[in-house]
């Protein structure tokens, strides 16, 4: 393992369009045809009792990247060589604004721990990644 390169993930058929659309720089969340369900991460069936109608066929939606922070934690110890240079590196979830109840775990970066607050505005941006793009989130800034 090459100290201070950080993992990339690995899609599988789930998750593929979800790292494909983060590649060009869309931020997208799993649905499903006919139904008014958007979930993450991706899943086999709907997170719904029973997991929704048998045949249910997942779909992917774009959503804007705007957000609001739900829960934070500051991490100084790194659990990975390739975040040697990264702490404290922050990790967040956030709620995304067009999908209601849906959050995201991602790192907050362009943020310094003392500046978060549950509930601040968030926003999504991409981190190249060997032949991928990463979302996470930073706060957003107002001019």
């Amino acid at each position: 393992m090459e100290l201070n390169v950080k993992p990339v993930p690995i899609p599988d058929p789930v998750s593929a369009f979800y790292w494909e659309n983060a590649k060009n720089g869309r931020l997208t969340v799993q649905g499903f045809e006919g139904l008014d369900i958007r979930q993450h991460p991706p899943g086999p069936t709907p997170e719904i009792p029973g997991g929704g109608p048998a045949g249910a066929v997942p779909i992917a939606v774009e959503v804007s990247g705007r957000g609001t922070l739900y829960s934070f934690t500051v991490l100084r110890q790194p659990f990975h060589p390739g975040f040697l240079d990264a702490v404290p590196l922050l990790i967040g979830l956030t709620e995304l604004d067009d999908a209601p109840g849906v959050r995201i775990m991602t790192n907050i970066v362009e943020a310094d721990p003392d500046e978060l607050v549950i509930g601040m505005p968030m926003e999504v941006v991409f981190e190249p990644r060997a032949d991928m793009a990463i979302p996470q989130f930073r706060p957003v800034r107002t001019p």
